[in-house]
């Protein structure tokens, strides 16, 4: 017993000693006294209850009941690391032994935990056992059946709050089972429903109001998504997490500005918070602010806070320092690789299939389109007769590169295919362009690429950029080219176009391109899919 003590004085644990037995305890005074600590709001002391208070108790002599007592009230249930120490049977008594153990690791400061949401209001506490067999229904997965008796509780407590709000999740359930979009409209208007009943508590008002917007959005109705959020915010002005997401909801609909409002109030009161600044960055690197969105863009990064592990924020920090002359974009791309955004360093694209292959340059033999080379190379006389012509008729039909690409000079693009469909009446101008064509629904058809000319003025230069996606491949057919001073670079090496002759690159690489000639470079550009994609892939994929 000396040893004992001695042990215990210099780990200053004295108080471990006190419930050594648990004969010496009014044990059904501590449980009688047990309710204070109901904190989930449901109206009595359970297992939840219990790990919310596991993670604020600083004395063991508190933790040992909570410990019996759970074990005793859930079928001998054992906290995570701490079931070692559980004694199911409350008349024996703890070892010396492990009360020791216990207090060490309690010693220790384990994080806070999260603390359940309160969801029930009075009224709602006195049907618990309704709510509570509904909801066990919808958490074992029996859906249909959950949606039954939720709307049985509805129909009998009309005022009841959580029994409205587990209609809307039951509905939002069902939903996904049955990919239902009308059901999930059902569940929308069921989360305003809960939301705006008088007694609804803050807890249940925020997880119902959250979840709609983010249904909301799902479906494509991002400005009833943000009028959503945006009475969130009312309701709680300090959540910061809540006006994050209000941003975001911004930045979906186009709206930067409202955005850059909503994170400019974030930083004035959380300074150091990573998921403001990397979205703050992003507003900055679109508005052409780029050196001021590069430490935005890079501490964000650095905080490594949820929801800014992101291969668009490290896409647009490598580029913003590459304009400013940084080398250590480099490192930025090589970390959104290592964190699998990137296929690559060099190839930096986002909306991707897995899997093809992945080169910068390729050969008509490679791509298997070799007819479709040929046709382009045999006919690039009649292709540029029809380019010259719209230029020297209406030299306003090229529209300026509107994709902020170009460090300086002037960039002009007339565009046939968008996203595998024509472009209102432009093969009009360039009918035997377009005939040749409309052979090749690897061209036309390609739903995430475009058939255009490009025409490039002397003193031009493109920054380093990468295209947005890995399934396709492009086609620069020459056809007016200068003898010196027009080249481009993908990955590290670089080529020079030839009038009649067609060059093939994957634009999801790395490219840079400079015009340095004393007069226009005319090229056709013709992307494809890459050739490895299914039929099945080229009807379903995504336009871009």
């Amino acid at each position: 017993m000396f040893t004992w003590f001695v042990v215990l004085a210099l780990l200053g644990v004295w108080s471990s000693v006190a419930v050594v037995y648990f004969d010496i305890v009014d044990y059904d005074g501590v449980i009688g006294k047990l309710t204070a600590y109901d904190a989930d709001g449901d109206g009595d002391f359970d297992v939840e209850d219990a790990k919310v208070l596991l993670g604020k108790s600083n004395t063991f002599y508190e933790v040992v009941f909570l410990l019996q007592f759970c074990c005793e009230d859930s079928s001998c249930f054992c906290f995570m690391t701490l079931s070692v120490f559980c004694s199911c049977d409350r008349r024996k008594p703890l070892s010396l032994s492990l009360s020791l153990s216990l207090s060490l690791s309690l010693s220790r400061s384990p994080p806070a935990k999260k603390k359940k949401p309160k969801l029930l209001n009075k009224f709602d506490k006195t049907i618990k056992a309704e709510i509570d067999a509904a909801e066990k229904l919808r958490k074992k997965g029996k859906v249909e059946e959950a949606l039954r008796a939720f709307e049985s509780l509805v129909q009998q407590f009309p005022q009841s709050p959580r029994a409205r709000y587990g209609k809307a999740q039951a509905e939002d359930d069902v939903a996904e089972k049955l990919r239902s979009n009308d059901m999930l409209q059902r569940a929308i208007s069921s989360y305003k429903e809960a939301a705006e009943l008088p007694d609804a508590t803050a807890d249940l008002l925020r997880a119902a109001l959250k979840r709609r917007a983010e249904r909301q959005q799902f479906l494509g109705r991002m400005r009833g998504s943000l009028a959503t959020l945006q009475k969130l915010v009312q309701s709680f002005p300090e959540d910061i997490g809540l006006k994050n997401d209000l941003g975001v909801a911004h930045l979906l609909l186009g709206d930067n500005n409202g955005a850059k409002k909503v994170y400019e109030e974030v930083l004035a009161v959380s300074p150091g918070n990573g998921f403001a600044k990397v979205h703050y960055g992003f507003i900055l690197k679109s508005e052409n602010k780029i050196a001021e969105s590069i430490p935005y863009l890079r501490e964000g990064l650095e905080s490594g806070e949820p929801g800014t592990d992101d291969g668009r924020f490290y896409f647009h920090l490598g580029d913003a320092l590459q304009r400013v002359g940084d080398d250590s974009a480099y490192h930025w791309y090589e970390l959104g690789h290592k964190r699998g955004h990137f296929a690559s360093v060099w190839q930096r694209s986002l909306y991707n299939v897995d899997g093809l292959k992945a080169q910068p340059w390729w050969t008509a033999k490679d791509t298997g389109y070799v007819d479709l080379v040929k046709t382009l190379e045999r006919n690039w006389k009649a292709i540029r007769d029809e380019a010259l012509a719209v230029m020297d008729r209406n030299t306003g039909m090229f529209v300026p590169e509107e994709e902020n690409l170009r460090e300086r000079g002037e960039w002009g693009q007339y565009t046939l295919w968008q996203q595998g469909r024509k472009v209102g009446d432009s093969c009009r101008s360039v009918p035997k362009t377009c005939s040749l064509l409309e052979r090749y629904p690897e061209a036309t058809g390609c739903k995430r690429g475009q058939i255009k000319f490009s025409v490039m003025h002397p003193g031009t230069h493109v920054w380093p950029h990468t295209g947005p996606t890995n399934c396709r491949l492009r086609l620069h057919l020459g056809l007016v080219v200068p003898k010196h001073g027009c080249r481009i670079r993908c990955t590290d090496q670089t080529r020079e176009w030839e009038e009649g002759k067609v060059l093939i690159f994957d634009d999801s690489f790395e490219h840079e391109v400079w015009q340095e000639a004393d007069s226009y470079r005319l090229i056709f550009i013709v992307d494809v899919w890459h050739p490895e994609l299914t039929a099945y892939q080229r009807q379903t994929l995504s336009p871009i």
